[in-house]
């Protein structure tokens, strides 16, 4: 605006072309620096200068240190300005992905959060888990059908590679049959960019979809089944080896949550019995 009234223009017309008010911009030409950002600049002032004294201090500390200096403030106003600076403690947890990024993208979104379909095999939502055992880990790849919500194929194992991933998916084609052209949504892990994931899509004659980085709503269908599963099995008990994990999980997917868990969008159907009712001709093993 400045520029534009130094070449000339008068201000009212760059307000009005720019759809704004005079009166906010000559009230910011007479104090361009609020009130209150004096307050905030004297609060991290004073409370960098106790970051650079004790490194070790977190903000809750530093909340101290900063009124002894004469500069008062709740926690959360020093956890604010802290966090927009930077100012950890040495002492604290690690923050960010160590410099690992998610690769790019090989699908488009295609769901964009519309968890929906209007028949089997037009949509499937897929990703993994994992879990603590006596033994290590293992982890979990589970594909579901968001017309009814059947876990149409899974797979196991104790590490987290691309072959986890493709297994559950040709146990899903295997079951299901003929699935050509069904939209198949991940997030944008590692496993689901990976080249044999891929091929496996092409092969059976999917279509890949993926969400954005760190959106756990562009797959919220999915993560409420793994949600279901942490409750119900994975935080029952501890379990001392893979097998007794993986049998339990077995268990409760076939018998549980097939056909014996009702859902209230299928009309207090479950899976199974949705599946067979709204569709006879649909697999019931």
């Amino acid at each position: 605006m400045k520029e534009l009234a130094a070449d000339g223009i008068p201000v009212a017309v760059s307000c009005r072309v720019l759809k704004l008010s005079r009166q906010p911009y000559y009230r910011w030409l007479r104090r361009p620096v609020t009130a209150a950002e004096v307050i905030e600049a004297w609060r991290a002032n004073a409370l960098v200068d106790a970051y650079r004294d004790d490194p070790e201090f977190g903000y809750r500390f530093l909340v101290g240190e900063a009124r002894e200096a004469g500069e008062s403030m709740c926690e959360r106003t020093a956890w604010r300005i802290c966090r927009d600076n930077g100012w950890w403690s040495v002492f604290g947890k690690k923050r960010g992905r160590n410099g690992k990024r998610s690769g790019p993208p090989v699908h488009d979104d295609l769901v964009r959060r519309e968890f929906t379909a209007d028949a089997p095999n037009r949509l499937w939502l897929t990703d993994i888990t994992e879990h603590h055992t006596g033994e290590g880990k293992l982890y979990l790849c589970a594909v579901k059908d968001v017309y009814s919500g059947r876990i149409v194929g899974y797979s196991m194992d104790s590490r987290m590679k691309a072959r986890l991933a493709v297994n559950a998916l040709d146990s899903a084609v295997a079951r299901r049959g003929d699935v050509a052209g069904c939209i198949v949504h991940s997030d944008r892990g590692s496993q689901f960019r990976s080249r044999k994931f891929v091929h496996a899509l092409n092969t059976h004659d999917l279509v890949g979809s993926m969400g954005k980085v760190g959106a756990c709503g562009d797959n919220a269908a999915m993560e409420s089944f793994f949600a279901l599963l942490q409750r119900n099995v994975l935080d029952r008990r501890r379990w001392d080896t893979r097998q007794q994990l993986r049998i339990a999980i077995v268990t409760w997917i076939e018998r549980t949550y097939h056909r014996r868990r009702r859902q209230v969008r299928l009309g207090l159907l479950t899976p199974v019995e949705y599946e067979t009712i709204i569709d006879p001709a649909a697999p019931a093993a």
